[in-house]
Formats: C-alpha cells, sequence, structure tokens
C-alpha cells in the first residue's frame, strides 16, 4: 500500500478554525509572558522543594499501613505504649571453619564487649554470654538506649545510635583475631538496607539522567532541544518531592516514596515534553512561524498530553480506593508528579520554546544531527506498516497469540514480601544475620500474639501465665516452630495489653510459615485467652501480614479494577469522541499489563534469567507489585496509545480513510514514541538493576511492558485493529454526542 502522497497532503492541511480551548489559552498567555513564566516555574519548583526539606517527611508506622488481623494487633500494640525493645546481637564464632567454638575465647571476647560497651551512653544494657545448642557459636545481647521513644521515634533514634556501637563492636573484634566478632539485629539490619537503598537511589539518579539525555541527544541531535525535556522532568520530580514531603503531614508515606516519583515522574517528564518540542519542530520545518508552530504543538500534542495525562491521574487515584495506607502514599506521589509535569508542559514549556526559538537546534551533534529525519519515521516504520495493514487481521490474530502467550503464567502467579531471605548477600550485615539464624533458629522471625482487655480492665497475670504455658505445649507439640525455650508474655506497662512471640524458622513466605500461622490463628491463640474472660486476641508478624494483605488485595482489586477501567474510559470516549476508540484501548492496555505480569512470574518466581540479571529471587513476586503495576502501566501505556490515536484521529479529520490515517498516524508518530520508549525502558531498567527485590521487580516490569507496548501494540495490534474495524473506530451514537462538549 502506497500512501506517502496522500499523507504528506494530510500532514500539509491545516485544521479548521476552532474555538481556542483551555491548552492554547495557556500557550499563548505563556509565549506572551514567557520571561516571567520561565522565572515563576523554577521559583515555584525552589520554593516547594525547600519547604518540604525544611517540614521533614512523615513516615508510615506498621501500625499504618496494616490490614486485617495483623493491622488489629500492630495497632493494639502500637498504643499500648510498650517499651522499644532494639536490641543488637554480637555474634561470635570461629574465625574460620564450621567448629566448636573455644569458649573460653568467647568468654573473654565477651568480657572486652562488656568493658567497651557499658559506659557508652548508646547502650542501655549488655547481657551474657548465650551459647548455641551445637556449640558452633554464642551470642551477646546489647539493648540500644532509645530514651523510651516509640514507633519512627524509636526507628530514627536506634538508627542514629547504631554506627557508633558498630564500631566498638569492631574495634573488638581487631582484639580477638582468631574469632568472628559481629553484630547483627533490626537496628543495624535497618541502618544497611537504608543506606543501600540510599546509595542505589543515587546511582539511579546518577545513571538516568545520562541516559536520558544521550537517548534525548540520539533524538533531536541538538542538546538544547534535548536538555528541555530533562530539565522540564527533573523540575517536576524535585516539585513532587516536596509536595509530598508537605502532604505527608496529613497523609504519611511510605519510605521509598522519593524513587517512585523519580521512577515516574523522569518517564512522563520527558514524555510529555518530548511530545510537546518534537511537534513544534515539526510545525518549524514545514514553514510556520516560532509561534504558529507552538500554537499547533499545543492544540496537537500538548491536547494529547492533558488527556494522557488525566488518564494517569484516573488510574493512580485508583490506589486510594484501597485504603491501604501504603498504596495511597504511593498514590498521591504519582498522581502530584503526574500533575506538575502536566502542569509544567502547559505553562512554561511554551514560553522556554519561545524564548529559545530556533536556537532550540544549537548546539548541534555532530553527525547525528545530520542523520535525523523531518518526519521522524524513518524507513522502518513505514515498511513495518505496509506489512501490517496488507494482512490486518493476521496480524491482529499473531501478535495476540504471542501476547497471551507470554500472560499465560501469570495465572499461577504467587505473591509475598521481601524479607530478609531476599536481601542481597553482598550487604555484610546479611551474612551475619544468615550465621546466627543458623546457630539460633529462634531468633529469625516470629509469629506475634496480642491479647489485650478491651474494656481497659488489667490482664490477670496467673491466667495469663496458664495461658502462654497451655500454648508452648501446644506449639512443641506440632513441631512446627524454632525452639521453644524462653517463651513468654510481654506486658505492657499499663498491664492492659501483652505480646507472645512464637518464632518459626526458614522463609516467612513458605507453606511451612503459612501452616504454623493458620495453627497459630485457629488453636494456639485462643489458649492464650481461655483464663481471661472478655479479653480478645489478634495474631501479627512477617507471614500474617503477608497473607492478610494479601486477602485485602483480593477484595479491593476488582473493585480498583472497575474504577480505573470505567474512568479511564470515559475520559476517552469524552476525549475522541468514539466509543470504539475507547474500548480497544482499554483491552489493548489491559493485554499489555496481563503480559508484564506473567513475565514477571517467568523471571521472579520461575527464576527463568536469574543468572543473567544477577539476582535470586525468593520464589514470590511481591504483594502490592500486582496492584500497582496495573495502575501505573494503564497509565503510562495510555501516553503512546493517546499520542498515536490522536495523530490518527488528526488525519482522518482532515480527509484520509482509516486506513491511510492509521498509516500516517502511527508513521508520523513513530520517532517520538520510539525516543520516548527507550527513554521509560532506559530509566526502569536501571531500577531493575538495585539491590533490593522489590525495586528489581518493579524496574523490570514496567521496563518490559513499556516496550512490548511501544513496539506489539503501539506497531502491529493498534493499527491492525484499527484498519479491521475501519469507520467504525469513530462511532458514537447520535445522543451521547449531542450531550458531549466539542473538543478542543
Amino acid at each position: 500500500m502506497t500512501t506517502t502522497t496522500t499523507e504528506r497532503a494530510a500532514a500539509a492541511t491545516p485544521e479548521p478554525d476552532r474555538p481556542a480551548g483551555p491548552v492554547l489559552r495557556l500557550a499563548r498567555w505563556s509565549i506572551r509572558h514567557r520571561v516571567k513564566a520561565v522565572i515563576g516555574w523554577f521559583v515555584f519548583v525552589a520554593l516547594i522543594f525547600l519547604a518540604g526539606d525544611l517540614a521533614g517527611t512523615r513516615l508510615l508506622t506498621a501500625a499504618d499501613s496494616g490490614v486485617g488481623e495483623s493491622g488489629r494487633a500492630d495497632r493494639v500494640i502500637e498504643r499500648a505504649g510498650f517499651d522499644a525493645d532494639w536490641t543488637e546481637r554480637v555474634l561470635i564464632g570461629p574465625r574460620t571453619g564450621s567448629g566448636a567454638l573455644d569458649l573460653a575465647a568467647a568468654q573473654a571476647a565477651e568480657a572486652d564487649l562488656v568493658a567497651q560497651l557499658t559506659p557508652m551512653t548508646e547502650v542501655a544494657s549488655v547481657g551474657e554470654l548465650i551459647p548455641s545448642v551445637d556449640g558452633t557459636a554464642a551470642i551477646v545481647p546489647v539493648v540500644i538506649d532509645v530514651d523510651g521513644a516509640t514507633g519512627n521515634e524509636a526507628v530514627s533514634k536506634a538508627a542514629d545510635r547504631v554506627p557508633a556501637i558498630l564500631k566498638a563492636t569492631d574495634a573488638v573484634s581487631r582484639g580477638h583475631p582468631d574469632l568472628r566478632i559481629e553484630q547483627v539485629g533490626d537496628a543495624s539490619l535497618e541502618v544497611a538496607v537504608s543506606d543501600q537503598v540510599a546509595a542505589d537511589f543515587v546511582r539511579a539518579e546518577k545513571l538516568s539522567l545520562p541516559i536520558t539525555l544521550v537517548i534525548l541527544l540520539l533524538t533531536f541531535g541538538a542538546l538544547i532541544a534535548a536538555g528541555v525535556p530533562l530539565v522540564l522532568a527533573v523540575s517536576a520530580v524535585a516539585a513532587a518531592i516536596g509536595l509530598s514531603a508537605l502532604v505527608s503531614h496529613l497523609l504519611p508515606v511510605m519510605d521509598a516514596l522519593n524513587s517512585v516519583i523519580l521512577l515516574i515522574g523522569m518517564a512522563v517528564g520527558v514524555d510529555y515534553s518530548l511530545f510537546y518540542v518534537r511537534r513544534a519542530r515539526e510545525e518549524r520545518d514545514r514553514g510556520q512561524s516560532r509561534a504558529d508552530a507552538i500554537e499547533v504543538a499545543a492544540r496537537t500534542s500538548g491536547r494529547a498530553v492533558v488527556v494522557s495525562g488525566l488518564a494517569v491521574f484516573v488510574a493512580m487515584s485508583g490506589l486510594l480506593l484501597t485504603g491501604d495506607a501504603t498504596f495511597v502514599s504511593m498514590g498521591v506521589g504519582t498522581m502530584l508528579v503526574v500533575a506538575v509535569a502536566v502542569l509544567g508542559s502547559l505553562t512554561v514549556l511554551p514560553a522556554m520554546l519561545s524564548l529559545l526559538g530556533d536556537r532550540i537546534d544549537r548546539p548541534r551533534v555532530p553527525f547525528v544531527h545530520r542523520l535525523r529525519r523531518r518526519d521522524g519515521a524513518g524507513r522502518f516504520w513505514p515498511a513495518l506498516m505496509r506489512v501490517v495493514l496488507h494482512k490486518p487481521v493476521v496480524s491482529l490474530l499473531l501478535a495476540g497469540l504471542a501476547m497471551l502467550a507470554l500472560a499465560l503464567p501469570a495465572l499461577g502467579m504467587r505473591t509475598g514480601e521481601a524479607g530478609a531471605d531476599s536481601l542481597p548477600r553482598s550487604i555484610p550485615v546479611i551474612k551475619t544475620y544468615d550465621a546466627m539464624t543458623k546457630a539460633f533458629p529462634q531468633n529469625g522471625f516470629a509469629h506475634t500474639i496480642a491479647v489485650w482487655s478491651p474494656d481497659g480492665t488489667v490482664l490477670d497475670g496467673p491466667a495469663l501465665q496458664a495461658g502462654v504455658d497451655d500454648l508452648t505445649v501446644a506449639a512443641e507439640r506440632s513441631g512446627q516452630f524454632a525452639p521453644l525455650t524462653d517463651v513468654a508474655a510481654q506486658v505492657a506497662p499499663d498491664r492492659r495489653t501483652a505480646t507472645i512471640d512464637l518464632p518459626v524458622t526458614g522463609d516467612f513466605n513458605s507453606e511451612r510459615a503459612q501452616a504454623s500461622l493458620r495453627l497459630v490463628r485457629e488453636e494456639l491463640a485462643p489458649l492464650a485467652v481461655q483464663g481471661l474472660p472478655g479479653a480478645e486476641v489478634a495474631s501479627t508478624g512477617p507471614t500474617a501480614y503477608v497473607i492478610d494483605f494479601g486477602k485485602n488485595m483480593g477484595t479491593v482489586l476488582p473493585w480498583v479494577m472497575a474504577f480505573v477501567l470505567g474512568l479511564t474510559f470515559i475520559v476517552l470516549v469524552v476525549s475522541f469522541r468514539s466509543i470504539v476508540i475507547a474500548a480497544t484501548a482499554v483491552v489493548l492496555n489491559l493485554l499489555s499489563v496481563a503480559t508484564a505480569y506473567g513475565l514477571l512470574v517467568l523471571v521472579f518466581q520461575h527464576g527463568f534469567g536469574e543468572k543473567l540479571l544477577g539476582f535470586e529471587g525468593n520464589g514470590t513476586v511481591i504483594d502490592w507489585l500486582p496492584l500497582f503495576l496495573f495502575v501505573v502501566l494503564f497509565g503510562l501505556s495510555m501516553d503512546y496509545h493517546v499520542f498515536v490515536v490522536s495523530r490518527v484521529r488528526e488525519a482522518y479529520l482532515s480527509g484520509l480513510p482509516t486506513k491511510a490515517a492509521v498509516a500516517h498516524g502511527v508513521t508520523a508518530s513513530a520517532g517520538v514514541v520510539t525516543s520516548a520508549a527507550a527513554v521509560m525502558v532506559g530509566v526502569f531498567s536501571i531500577f531493575g538493576t538495585l539491590s533490593l527485590l522489590e525495586f528489581k521487580q518493579l524496574g523490570l516490569g514496567l521496563a518490559a511492558a513499556v516496550l512490548i507496548d511501544a513496539t506489539i501494540v503501539r506497531a502491529v495490534l493498534l493499527p491492525a485493529a484499527m484498519t479491521v474495524l475501519g469507520r467504525h473506530n469513530w462511532w458514537l451514537p447520535g445522543w451521547l454526542d449531542k450531550r458531549l462538549p466539542a473538543a478542543h
């Protein structure tokens, strides 16, 4: 099929006169007040970022983020005011091999530890040496002094005091060269993981900026043109981080939210600016004046940015329906960065383009600039369109079946939580944790039973102890727990709440851990309150959190999906004045999400490509990822879909038949969409190289989905489907056509 002549005619055909919509009016204002717009934008970003930095960020606690029975237990425990137990354990073992520990040498090391640590203000107490049952190791408990703080304040104080204690432990270790003396505990693990995340975040920033700049240089062939989208994206991320810090004082946020904002902000910020800048340059190449080129870009790409941003915003808002504090914080953060990116694209970007004028093509990159084609399509995309549109039904079936095959493994998805077992062993303290739990399995994770008096009466001590004794006997008889040598009730200062820990060996995501939790909830926990009339009981812990989170997701996920799909469908119907276009977008985006799920299961659950990607999974997909990926991918995939369909619609309204309009729309948008996809895949892939398993899964899932969406979906499924549907693409019932506002 040859459509080159008609496509060029369509591209050159001016759009009919129409009233200026809000996007065009904003662009005209920005052009008229270009200096004020640019200065105002960067002042706004700086003030918001500084305000957020000064205000600080309020983080979620376990009680904030819990759901179900475990969430109820966490809230009861937090309200009870237990003294924070931040106990570090100094592990002592032979320096080499796995033989028996020289007890006399260990006692000498213990004496040095007591002498070194006891005078320190960071230390509340140092316990006695505890040998392991097998005689291969011993531990010395060290309690951190957190001044009676609880919740996040205790976490912060413990983290601040760990380095000094670690330094003292290292000093003792150097004095005993024949022994392995290392420290591990919740606080040191928290510090090590936080340091690793911070280092990863810095590395992601350092890599994402140059990678994005290189892709943009290859796209535009000029430094200033490449820098404009990058500057807009970085400023949107900075403003959103500041805004999220301010909002956190109303809605506390997860500690990794800034990473999520960077991930999404760089993607959408570059995309929106790229669409706008590319269209303005395209119009300039056709001979339009500077102002007219920017106005055409505002009327076309600017409108696509608004529709795309609204679709992403709607998708992210679905997270607010979960009732889960972690998802709510993710939703708020991503909605903020999308809103700021759209605002910047509509206000300051036209002003920057007006100020720069033709200087945007300076300085040119040698050789690269000469390779840049004005139509952005190159030879590949028109050739591919000829193949796809020659046999659209065959193309649709083959591509659709291939994606369904990739999505099929998602039916067997098993979700879990990332714990110590899934942390990288390159972190020294994780190796110490492995050695400690091997010698002292009871120091791994535990199921925690919370007992409380809802009417405020004091718990009966002897009756509570009798219940603990009974459940301990029953737990030992089951054989599903670690050695239960010191099970006891920890009673809160008000004596109205108590906790009982039952240690478990192995991975808390395992079937064994889940079976032991069922035993706790169905049989053991009731024993704790059998002699306490009116008392209530609930269990928590990492396994309980995984189970309860999964149940909650099973309940809310259908509602979130229905909300996102329904509202996105309405947005697209209003934007494109077509029910068929909206329905096609929803179906294709669902297919992209399902394919991403299937790839995640293949890689992280079944282990395909683990060695190639350099990680070791825990056999599960992180439990919060499916829902988060659904809303993010559903929103981000709209970027390309809206932009491509906008070009197809533009060509169709200029008089081209549907098949020619599809060919023109796909090829005309090929360069910018390919570049935008390359930026997204590059940034997301960086997150796939980070240390923590959840970031690896998030990065790989997003990168794979965007790559598939920008190639198979956009270049094959979408044009084939639109060609098969023909004039039915633009169907809208007459009664609805009269009620919808005119598209500007």
